[in-house]
């Protein structure tokens, strides 16, 4: 494993300007210049204020727990966007690998997959069920718009790190397939551990199944997303095992 600059980039190096899109979005706002540290602490403080001040200025206190669960698990795939991301560059593995897992996009093609899909369910399937949707049990009826827009706007940053937790499993089973075999053991073991990451992310999202407990497609949704994850992941970590 060769070693890289402590943030993980080495500007001799092309690889070192492969970052997620998010990555790239929070170090280019003009006049800000923040930690990492200080840009999550900053995420998760906005958010989570915004579903204060929503439960507060529409009584829907008991939405709360929801609200800030969902916050929990966005700010948690921003922690592992950035922590895979250093811990990445920081090795000395095939370009083609770092460029496919973060100079394609395809995390947010696959975000938006989940996010319209989320989208149709909570405006067409469920309202058609004929019971209690899940906006009106937790926003209250009639919808109140401001709620609704934030409230999308905080399950899409879900969904994105839901895509990406997809896009990095499929791509680490690909990676230690195909392009493993010249790897060192150092590099191999780190390789394992990001994919480790990469599975305990993912069950951190079983935390939002007791909020649609009475929706079994977004259940069976959440919780088929886990085990897949824990499957490609898990089964990328035996390859790599085997590596040793």
């Amino acid at each position: 494993m060769t070693p890289r600059q402590p943030d993980g980039r080495d500007v001799s190096d092309p690889r070192s300007n492969q970052r997620w899109v998010y990555e790239s979005i929070v170090g280019s706002i003009p006049g800000v210049s923040l930690s990492r540290g200080a840009a999550l602490v900053l995420q998760l403080v906005i958010f989570e204020a915004g579903v204060v001040a929503l439960a507060a200025g529409y009584g829907r206190w008991g939405s709360l727990p929801a609200g800030t669960v969902a916050v929990v698990v966005a700010s948690a795939g921003s922690v592992f966007m950035l922590t895979i991301g250093r811990r990445t560059r920081r090795l000395d593995v095939p370009e083609q690998y770092t460029h496919t897992l973060f100079g394609t996009g395809i995390e947010i093609v696959l975000g938006l997959v989940a996010f319209f899909a989320l989208v149709t369910y909570l405006f067409v399937l469920d309202p058609g069920s004929g019971g209690e949707t899940v906006l009106t049990g937790l926003l209250g009826e009639p919808l109140p718009a401001p709620a609704v827009f934030f409230t999308l706007v905080v399950l899409w940053d879900v969904c994105y790190r839901i895509g990406t937790g997809w896009w990095a499993s499929l791509i680490g089973l690909w990676r230690s397939l195909w392009l493993s075999e010249a790897l060192d053991r150092e590099t191999v073991d780190e390789l394992r551990r990001i994919d480790a990451i990469t599975i305990g992310f993912a069950w951190i999202q079983l935390s939002l199944v007791p909020f649609v407990v009475g929706h079994p497609i977004l259940v069976a949704a959440v919780v088929g997303h886990v085990v897949a994850i824990t499957l490609v992941s898990g089964a990328s970590i035996l390859v790599l095992h085997r590596m040793r």
